[in-house]
């Protein structure tokens, strides 16, 4: 439920109102810019009688919001959310780019990645530590050793790293390290894991799940959200169809579905989407196009024999390339990289 404000409302009546959203168990989000003042009533409003707001002069109009994401919803929030990392921001009008290797195997490989795809003008630096995967038998990463590689690329390069939680057994850990820690497409809904992070204040980047629509993919935002922590990324990474050429099928629809529904930024992840190396580049151009505010790319030096996901990975030199199509695609819709 909103209550949208009278633009001379009196202050005293206002905390009047908000005293007795309170009282009634509920959390007020309170939003006051130049041109409006909205209180957000936070939680299940449905049983709720619109008429008792009604009666204050300082209301204008009640306003009942169908979706059951509240903190995600632009409703409540209708500025997009900006989340400053580092001295860099994803959200804004600068199209963030994350790149780096699907699993970091080794110092070399994570350093001479690290400082290719900042030259060519990467601004975070991704690597798999733990690696969460199909088949037991499979890599699972290098674990903690690879955290710390991790952090040994960003001494030497200054780019903030990404990196996946698994569970919340090294929480304390990635808070303490990571710059953006990131919740892959399996435990989109781990609930236990979101409520976790919803007590940081770390910038977390949601992967959008297997199988999940989109208000599902709001709702896991909104479990972190809640519990305080307002720095969340979405990331679409393809979702499970019927289509069995490509890894995924890129929803590129819900770029702009989203931004409509939510404040929150979204960035695109066209490597998992489609899991071959060559139709990264399209779809990495046709993302800035449709409004992303950022991309996930893997980038390795030698993907003919990467330990993970080698065949969606482009080569450092391809991903330059890339880089330079991307700023003519960005300048097109009134963006930077």
């Amino acid at each position: 439920m909103l209550l949208i404000l009278n633009k001379d409302a009196d202050k005293t009546e206002i905390k009047i109102i908000k005293e007795k959203i309170n009282k009634l168990g509920f959390e007020v989000n309170e939003i006051h810019e130049l041109n409006y003042h909205i209180l957000g009533i936070i939680g299940d409003t449905s049983k709720i009688d619109p008429g008792i707001f009604e009666v204050y002069k300082a209301i204008n109009k009640v306003t009942l919001v169908q979706e059951p994401y509240k903190k995600a919803n632009r409703l409540f929030h209708p500025n997009n959310t900006e989340i400053k990392i580092s001295n860099e921001i994803i959200g804004g009008n600068k199209i963030g780019v994350i790149a780096g290797p699907c699993s970091v195997e080794s110092k070399e490989q994570i350093l001479t990645i690290s400082r290719e795809v900042k030259k060519s003008g990467a601004k975070f630096l991704r690597g798999g530590a733990f690696k969460p995967r199909t088949s037991p038998y499979s890599f699972q990463g290098l674990k903690m050793e690879g955290l710390e590689l991790l952090l040994y690329a960003k001494k030497q390069t200054d780019l903030p790293i990404v990196t996946e939680i698994m569970s919340t057994d090294y929480l304390d850990s990635y808070v303490e390290n990571v710059d953006i820690i990131q919740v892959g497409a399996r435990n989109m809904q781990n609930y236990e894991l979101l409520k976790q992070l919803g007590k940081t204040d770390k910038p977390i980047l949601l992967k959008r799940g297997l199988s999940s629509t989109i208000e599902e993919l709001l709702m896991s935002a909104e479990y972190i959200l809640l519990g305080g922590n307002e720095n969340v990324i979405l990331c679409e990474r393809g979702i499970r169809t019927f289509e069995n050429y490509t890894r995924n099928t890129l929803d590129l629809s819900s770029i702009p579905a989203i931004k409509k529904l939510s404040h929150l930024p979204v960035i695109v992840d066209p490597s998992h989407a489609t899991g071959r190396w060559w139709m990264v580049e399209p779809l990495a151009l046709a993302a800035v196009a449709a409004g992303a505010d950022g991309l996930i790319i893997e980038v390795h030096n030698d993907p003919e024999n990467a330990l993970c996901d080698g065949n969606q990975s482009i080569k450092t030199e391809k991903f330059s390339h890339l880089m330079d199509k991307l700023k003519l695609i960005a300048a097109a819709v009134g963006r930077e990289m």
